[in-house]
């Protein structure tokens, strides 16, 4: 059974930095999936925040966090990361990771005061 476990989240004033953390367990095949990190604000859609290829050379970003986030992987610890610089109140939202679409996290809350 694969399992994906977020931390790193918290409460952070604006302009402060976290780094997310999402460990697989039970996937061998964990280099060869794309991952994403998504958030969900309260009343909001899920949103989808960043992607990284299997191999870590393509990566993509909402808009929103351009230039403030980055995504990265250790493929022999099986775990993706995403560092958030200058983060802002409307980045405040439960951040989840995922495993190509197929596989969830629980989330980890990022609280941003302002």
């Amino acid at each position: 059974q694969v399992q994906l476990v977020e931390s790193g989240g918290g409460l952070v004033q604006a302009g402060g930095s976290l780094r997310l953390s999402c460990a697989a367990s039970g996937e061998i095949y964990f280099n060869l999936y794309w991952m994403g990190w998504y958030r969900q604000a309260p009343g909001k859609q899920r949103e989808l925040v960043a992607t990284i290829s299997a191999g870590g050379t393509n990566r993509t970003y909402a808009d929103s966090v351009k230039g403030r986030f980055t995504i990265s992987r250790d493929n022999a610890k099986k775990t993706v990361y995403l560092e958030m610089n200058s983060l802002k109140p409307e980045d405040t939202a439960v951040y989840y990771c995922d495993e190509s679409g197929i596989y969830w996290g629980q989330g980890t809350q990022v609280t941003v005061s302002s």
